[in-house]
């Protein structure tokens, strides 16, 4: 049989619903509501820099208005129903996945035993520092890295023998973060952070690989092997191939081909119901900034061939080098990426500055849409919690006044 087409409209249309790019409005929003959020997502992933507002809320506030950051807080250290580990990067996951990072505990532990630089910063008597640790959160019970004498001694990102120990620890599953504070992880034995029937469950790599295939690619709507594998980061793009072949002889999944922007197609598969699914995907509507780090566009290949933005994080770019900014905001308008915007808080201040804003090829600011792209400068300062804006300038040299 044909593969099934997909219109450029239709897949973004269906990729931003599953995104939850098309939640809009100012509804009610609590822990509850925040959870279901991160479900629909898989997690969050967490980020230090606060430039603008750190990853992990901005990622939740630009789907959900009524979003509070308390409600993360509250769900991983109050109510356990998030824990903290590695997807592609560090992230907020709902607690009932634990069980299927088993394998990716297990898999680190022996990286890491193999690897040169982890034994040089745990130095030669690593099985002392690791026995040390352990004994001292049982004892004492959760502790950050600063609660140990050797803190900073290290060279590589400043760990010093307990920070490489408590990570070891942490990556593969005795340890677990309890809490963050001020953003620096908070460990604690598993035991005492992770429900005792999580831990104790013993999934297959095959009943693993076979979640983490179908969990994702309900995530995306439609999607490559290499798409499926790089999701969670729990299968490899190999395992993806057989999946997807099983999944299409069991007639759990169908192949289409994704037309991008330009009228190229990609081969891919997508859920046996995907033509109910495209039916059912609603379209967004609101204008917003999304942070750099969204999972909507954190695979760039496929964010140019969807949608036609080509975007790239340049944190950690030289300064002469960089194209936009430090902090550059994509900026959505319904269901396209429209601009581009170089912002910073300054919170001593009480001010969002927008530094510089790109719109894309083809967008004219006009009156209606400089309007709706100052309503989202207030909302998002409002959620940073400053009350001015300067925006003024940068908008000018957009309309090109």
């Amino acid at each position: 049989m044909a593969p099934l087409e997909i219109s450029n409209r239709d897949a973004r249309r269906l990729f931003l619903d599953v995104h939850a790019l098309s939640l809009d409005g100012p509804e009610a929003h609590g822990e509850t509501e925040t959870l279901s959020l991160v479900r629909k997502l898989g997690f969050v992933q967490l980020d230090s820099i606060n430039t603008v507002e750190r990853a992990h809320h901005m990622i939740l506030f630009s789907r959900a208005p009524g979003y509070r950051r308390e409600h993360l807080s509250v769900l991983h250290h109050d109510h356990v129903a998030l824990f903290e580990h590695w997807t592609h990067d560090a992230s907020l996951i709902p607690i009932e996945f634990y069980p299927h990072w088993r394998h990716r505990f297990r898999a680190a532990k022996a990286r890491i035993a193999a690897n040169p630089r982890w034994q040089d910063r745990i130095g030669d008597d690593g099985a002392k520092v690791l026995r040390n640790v352990r004994r001292r959160l049982r004892n004492e019970g959760a502790l950050m890295a600063r609660d140990f004498e050797d803190k900073g001694a290290g060279g590589w990102w400043g760990w010093g023998p307990s920070k490489t120990a408590l990570e070891t620890l942490w990556r593969s599953g005795e340890v677990a973060i309890a809490r963050r504070e001020g953003f620096e992880k908070v460990y604690d034995l598993a035991e005492r952070v992770i429900p005792e029937e999580l831990r104790k469950a013993r999934p297959s790599e095959a009943a693993t690989a076979d979640w983490a295939c179908r969990e994702a690619l309900d995530r995306l709507g439609m999607a490559t092997p290499q798409e499926l594998a790089g999701f969670w980061r729990l299968v490899s793009i190999a395992d993806a191939k057989t999946w997807t072949a099983g999944a299409l002889k069991r007639g759990e999944t169908v192949e289409v081909e994704v037309e991008g922007v330009n009228g190229e197609r990609t081969r891919a598969v997508a859920p046996a119901d995907i033509e109910e699914r495209l039916a059912r995907a609603a379209a967004p509507e609101r204008t917003r900034f999304l942070s750099p780090f969204d999972p909507a566009i954190r695979d760039r290949k496929r964010a140019l061939r969807l949608f036609g933005f080509d975007y790239r994080i340049e944190v950690f770019v030289p300064e002469k080098k960089r194209q936009y900014g430090y902090y550059v905001l994509p900026l959505m308008e319904g269901e396209r990426f429209i601009g581009r915007a170089d912002m910073k808080t300054h919170r001593a201040e009480g001010k969002l500055e927008m530094k510089g804003f790109w719109l894309e090829p083809g967008v004219k600011l006009t009156r209606a849409r400089e309007k709706n792209i100052r309503a989202a400068l207030h909302d998002l300062a409002g959620f940073a919690g400053v009350a001015s804006i300067d925006a003024d300038a940068a908008l000018r040299l957009a309309r090109g006044a």
